[in-house]
């Protein structure tokens, strides 16, 4: 694989993080930003995108820190979309 497969690989499996929490309405936090993303202009896959970015932010501080998840923390960054997580 290289660079650009593997990004792509990446993305496919963050997404199906955001598709497994809509599906499951687990947390349902992912959802309302969904529904709220979309009310404000955002197209389905670009709120979803930003999602993402906040499944992966989340990731990142869990293995860089080897901290637990933080759902309060993960709703928190959900909830400040469109603003990144730092």
């Amino acid at each position: 694989m290289d660079i650009e497969e593997d990004s792509e690989y990446g993305r496919e499996i963050i997404m199906e993080v955001v598709d497994n929490q809509l599906s499951d309405g687990d947390p349902p936090e992912t959802q309302k930003t969904l529904d709220r993303l979309l009310g404000e202009g955002y197209s389905e896959e670009k709120a979803k995108d930003l999602i993402g970015c906040v499944v992966v932010s989340e990731i990142f501080e869990i293995m860089n820190q080897g901290r637990r998840f933080d759902r309060q923390s993960y709703i928190e960054a959900l909830e400040n979309l469109p603003e990144l997580p730092e």
